[in-house]
C-alpha cells in the first residue's frame, strides 16, 4: 500500500512539472529593451546597442559604475526566461564576485515576480521550469569543467581571470554556438582580456568611459583624478590599458623588440664570423636593453 502511494505521489509531481513547463512555455517575454524597462531601468544608448545585438563575441571595456554588471544581469535573465534549456554561466574571478552579478539577476527575478517558476534556488543557481539554468561559478578551471552545452558565457572582471580558465571555456560554446561576453575594466596591458579587445577581430566592442555615463558628475571624478592619481584613474575610469607601475619595460617596447628579434637571425656564439656582429648594430637602443637584461 505505501509502495503504491509512493508511485502515484511522484507521478502526481511529475505531472504537476510538466504542467508548470508547459505553462512557461506561454509566457510572453518581451524584447530585451521593453525587459529592461519593467525593471524600471531605462537603458544608455550604449546599453540598448547590447541589448539588441545579435553579435555572438562581445567585449565590454568600461569604466567603474557604468552600468555594465546591471546591464548584463539583465540580459543574462532575458536569456534564460525567453529560451528553453539555456544553459547561462556567469563566471568571476573569485565566488564572491560573481555570486554579486549572480544576485543581480536573481533580484531582478524576484523583481519581475518570477514570471516562470523556479525548480531550483541556491546560492549559485537558478533552475527554471522551462529547464533552462543560470549557473554562477568562480573563476577556478577544475570547478567549471564539464559543462557543455552552453548558450550564453558570462566572464565578469575578465581582465583579472586567469587566462588558462579563458581557454579551458571556450570550447564549451563549439556545439552550441553560444554567446560570450567579457565585461571589465581594463587591468593593464596584459591577459586574454588585453589581447581580445586589442587584436580580437571577431568580437563587438563597446567602450564606455566615465565621461559617457550620465549618473557619474565630473565633480566626482576630479575628486577621483586628485585622489588616484593619473594610472588608476586613466584605468578605472577612462578605460585605458596602463602599463603595470612595476613593469621593468613599457608593452610597446617589448612588442618591438619582440618583433625585431623574429626577423633577426642573431648567433652569439664566438666562433662565429662577423656577421653576427653586423645584426647586433641593426639592434635599436629597446632592443638592446632588453637584450643586455637578458645577458646578464
Amino acid at each position: 500500500m505505501n509502495r503504491h502511494r509512493s508511485r502515484i505521489r511522484r507521478l502526481e509531481s511529475r505531472r504537476a512539472s510538466q504542467a508548470r513547463g508547459n505553462d512557461a512555455t506561454r509566457v510572453v517575454i518581451p524584447d530585451p529593451v521593453a525587459f529592461a524597462r519593467q525593471l524600471n531601468i531605462d537603458p544608455d544608448p550604449w546599453q540598448r546597442d547590447l541589448l539588441t545585438s545579435t553579435d555572438d563575441h562581445v567585449i565590454l571595456n568600461c569604466a567603474r559604475q557604468s552600468g555594465k554588471s546591471t546591464i548584463v544581469a539583465v540580459l543574462a535573465l532575458h536569456h534564460a526566461l525567453r529560451n528553453l534549456r539555456a544553459l547561462v554561466l556567469v563566471l568571476s574571478p573569485s565566488l564572491r564576485q560573481s555570486g554579486e552579478l549572480f544576485k543581480k539577476i536573481v533580484n531582478f527575478y524576484k523583481d519581475l515576480g518570477k514570471p516562470i517558476p523556479s525548480e531550483t534556488e541556491t546560492a549559485l543557481t537558478l533552475q527554471l521550469v522551462n529547464k533552462s539554468r543560470i549557473v554562477s561559478l568562480p573563476g577556478k578551471e577544475q570547478t567549471v569543467r564539464g559543462y557543455s552545452g552552453v548558450s550564453l558565457l558570462v566572464i565578469d572582471e575578465a581582465a583579472q581571470v586567469n587566462d588558462d580558465l579563458y581557454y579551458s571555456v571556450r570550447p564549451m560554446l563549439a556545439v552550441s554556438q553560444g554567446r560570450i561576453i567579457l565585461l571589465s575594466t581594463p587591468f593593464g596591458k596584459r591577459g586574454f582580456f588585453f589581447k581580445e579587445w586589442s587584436e580580437g577581430e571577431a568580437w563587438k566592442k563597446i567602450k564606455i568611459t566615465a565621461h559617457e555615463c550620465p549618473r557619474i558628475s565630473s565633480e566626482f571624478l576630479e575628486e577621483e583624478r586628485l585622489a588616484l592619481g593619473d594610472w588608476w584613474f586613466q584605468q578605472e575610469y577612462l578605460c585605458s590599458f596602463e602599463d603595470r607601475d612595476a613593469a621593468l619595460f613599457r608593452y610597446d617596447v617589448i612588442q618591438r623588440a619582440i618583433s625585431d628579434f623574429d626577423e633577426l637571425d642573431i648567433n652569439l656564439d664566438d666562433d662565429e664570423d662577423e656577421g653576427s656582429a653586423s645584426d647586433l648594430n641593426d639592434l635599436n637602443s629597446d632592443n638592446l636593453n632588453i637584450l643586455n637584461i637578458v645577458l646578464d
